[in-house]
């Protein structure tokens, strides 16, 4: 099996899009949470909180023609794309167009205000606003195939829509394709936007935050006693896998080295997360990376701070790994960014283990009795020398995913 390595990222957050910005806001210990005053135009929508990606600029190239079929989900992974293919010294390479460099790529779904054109055709009868490219923004492939269309890609393309799984997914599979000598690269990773209908999903399950509705600085609220729920959020991240031999061979520089991705479903229930086939996932992960769970000193929780998930993941990680690893969540910091998450925690993930500090899980006042007895990191973060992390998620449906990451030396 061959080797596989991370040798570019590209991202837009809520936290900023790059490293230096995104450390210094972790280190702060301040969420990228704010009230969404738009909201308040729908009626019954309880949620009023959101974490908007932090403004960016597009370069003169992304002009009309060449975003026609792009909505804001798209645009941010064909942009996070770009900037992940310059990291890694690809942008223009001959490769892109070889046939031997694909993409593994997904979102919870398109864009929203395009799917509600269709849903106007449904309730009022008429085709109004609904163009060539309406379809080609809604669908939930579209981010995979924008990137491809933009870059001139030619390769295989992963779809990877499986709501918080979607970049994990888009990781896995991209590394598995890469291993296995399907292609020698892979874009990989995930996109969303944020968009009230996305809030009302949860806001239907009562998942979501509704308390600090006027102090967003308080939450969301991961594994503390006085959780209330998610909060979403927005971005895109691209990681650029390479075939080791290969990105050795042109001198590239390496970020990281992918080890380890193990993916099931609980196969029980769409919504209610399942502890046991969570678990099961993790050691997935651990055998494939060939890995004894001690060798693991820190794991990203998904830690979306709803009750369920919450006690299901953190029962889950004790039964793998008992009360000794260091866990936090990143989602205290940006919300929940759902096709996106898996790739911007696995990115963010691979800078803390890269510098040695692990940010804190923020608003962790008092840890819920009912999750499991794990080292929760708080306060000030935690300095930990370690040269793997593993970067776990889970989606409704009952899809779990983890990933390991080994620091590579510098």
């Amino acid at each position: 099996m061959k080797r596989v390595v991370v040798t570019g990222i590209g991202a837009l957050s809520p936290l900023g899009h790059d490293w230096p910005t995104v450390e210094a806001r972790l280190r702060s210990r301040r969420n990228a949470v704010q009230t969404m005053h738009d909201w308040a135009v729908y009626e019954g929508l309880n949620t009023r909180v959101g974490a908007p990606a932090a403004a960016f600029e597009l370069p003169a190239h992304y002009n009309r023609k060449s975003t026609r079929s792009m909505g804001r989900v798209a645009v941010m992974a064909t942009r996070a794309s770009e900037i992940a293919l310059a990291d890694a010294g690809l942008l223009d390479d001959p490769l892109l167009k070889s046939g031997r460099i694909g993409i593994a790529y997904g979102s919870s779904s398109g864009t929203p205000a395009n799917m509600g054109d269709f849903g106007r055709m449904i309730t009022e009868k008429t085709t109004e606003g609904i163009t060539a490219t309406t379809y080609i923004r809604m669908m939930a492939h579209t981010a995979a195939v924008n990137i491809g269309v933009f870059f001139g890609i030619t390769g295989r393309v992963v779809t990877t829509s499986s709501a918080c799984t979607s970049g994990s997914q888009g990781i896995g599979y991209a590394y598995e394709m890469i291993q296995s000598g399907r292609q020698v690269a892979m874009l990989a990773g995930g996109a969303e936007e944020l968009d009230a209908t996305e809030a009302a999903v949860f806001d239907t399950l009562f998942a979501t935050s509704v308390k600090h509705n006027a102090s967003p600085e308080f939450t969301p609220r991961p594994f503390d006693a006085e959780r209330d729920g998610l909060v979403l959020g927005e971005g895109a991240c691209t990681l650029v896998l390479e075939e080791y031999e290969h990105a050795r061979a042109r001198g590239a520089k390496i970020h990281a080295e992918v080890i380890g991705f193990g993916t099931n479903s609980d196969g029980c229930h769409v919504t209610h997360a399942n502890p046991e086939t969570m678990a099961v996932a993790m050691r997935l992960a651990l055998a494939d990376a060939q890995l004894p769970p001690e060798a693991i000193a820190y794991v990203n929780a998904h830690g979306t701070a709803t009750e369920q998930g919450d006690i299901a993941e953190s029962q889950a990680t004790h039964a793998v790994f008992g009360e000794r690893v260091a866990i936090s969540s990143l989602k205290s910091y940006m919300g929940h960014t759902l096709g996106a998450c898996g790739a911007l925690e696995a990115w963010m993930s691979i800078e803390m283990m890269r510098s040695g500090w692990f940010a804190p899980t923020i608003n962790l006042d008092s840890v819920d009795p009912r999750c499991g007895a794990l080292d929760y990191v708080r306060g000030e973060g935690r300095c930990i020398d370690t040269d793997v992390v593993m970067s776990n998620n889970f989606a409704f449906g009952g899809l779990n995913t983890s990933l390991i990451f080994r620091r590579w030396p510098h």
